[in-house]
């Protein structure tokens, strides 16, 4: 699971590029966002799911020589049967489809992996879906010649030769469904490292959109008490970077039970990383005060 300097990391991100967009619709921006800044961790993502369907890929050569060549037979067998066209024609669907996934495999095998990660995750993204896309259809016609298959008892044994060779390619997409969506299959230990790591972006996306949607839901009050402390100064008037880690910071003492020292501490980790030379000092004076001011106000009410 992604860890808490990660989720606030992400969040100061997001902040400042909304105010960049001049306070566009933070929905509008989740998507290209979220691409950009999960590029690395999407392309290892992305070579490891094809690194795995090349695997499984091993082998298949023979089988579909096996088929290629039961085909034909089949294939003039079903020519003396003119009822069972429609088999004809799906067997004929499969062979094109059979073609196409190897060619699909080949120009994956083919694209660069040592380019930027934007490039690389964008070209593996695009042919990896289409490659998914056409065995999920290969497989859809693979059934629908085996169940068709059931309306001619008396052609099974003739095509049972040519049925072996494709029942035996199906077990092929069968593993590629659980590569697709390793999530969906727990129990498949090989396939952990896929999973974790698109578990580990998935919950980074939730865990940092929750955070940001609570820090837009109270942006008014933080903003306000943010003009309130610090001196000469609106928010709009403050760096974006600052800004965007002092309305986190003030969220977390004001609104999420996060110890003022906690959150001041985290917040100057975060000034450190993404803002000037002067940030930690600036970040670190206008929360601390936001903080005594809030305890102020505890005791205060405490008393009464």
């Amino acid at each position: 699971m992604p860890s808490r300097r990660h989720i606030r990391e992400a969040v100061v991100q997001f902040l400042y590029c909304a105010d960049l967009e001049g306070g566009a619709d933070p929905a509008e921006l989740r998507g290209p966002f979220w691409d950009f800044v999960t590029e690395s961790d999407r392309r290892s993502l992305l070579l490891a799911t094809f690194r795995t369907v090349h695997h499984l890929a091993h082998g298949r050569e023979g089988r579909l020589v096996e088929f290629a060549e039961r085909h034909l037979i089949a294939n003039t067998l079903l020519s003396a049967w003119p009822l069972a066209e429609s088999l004809k024609t799906d067997l004929k669907r499969i062979a094109e489809l059979e073609s196409g996934w190897s060619s699909s495999l080949a120009k994956m095998e083919r694209l660069p992996k040592d380019d930027d990660d934007a490039s690389v995750a964008e070209s593996f993204n695009t042919a990896l879906r289409l490659f998914f896309k056409l065995d999920r259809e290969l497989a859809a016609a693979r059934k629908r010649f085996l169940e068709g298959l059931e309306d001619f008892p008396a052609l099974r044994g003739q095509l049972e030769a040519v049925t072996a060779s494709i029942r035996r390619l199906q077990r092929i997409s069968d593993r590629l469904r659980m590569v697709e969506e390793p999530e969906k299959f727990p129990e498949q230990a090989d396939l952990a490292r896929l999973r974790d790591s698109k578990a580990e972006i998935h919950a980074l996306r939730k865990k940092a959109d929750e955070l940001v949607d609570a820090i837009l839901a109270m942006k008014e009050q933080i903003d306000a008490t943010l003009a309130a402390v610090v001196e000469n100064f609106s928010p709009e008037r403050i760096d974006p970077v600052d800004r965007a880690i002092l309305r986190l910071g003030t969220y977390e003492i004001l609104h999420a039970a996060t110890p003022p020292k906690v959150a001041i501490n985290e917040a100057i980790e975060l000034a450190k990383r993404f803002g000037t030379t002067d940030s930690k000092r600036f970040v670190n004076g206008v929360l601390d005060k936001i903080a005594k001011q809030t305890a102020t106000t505890s005791e205060s009410q405490d008393v009464l």
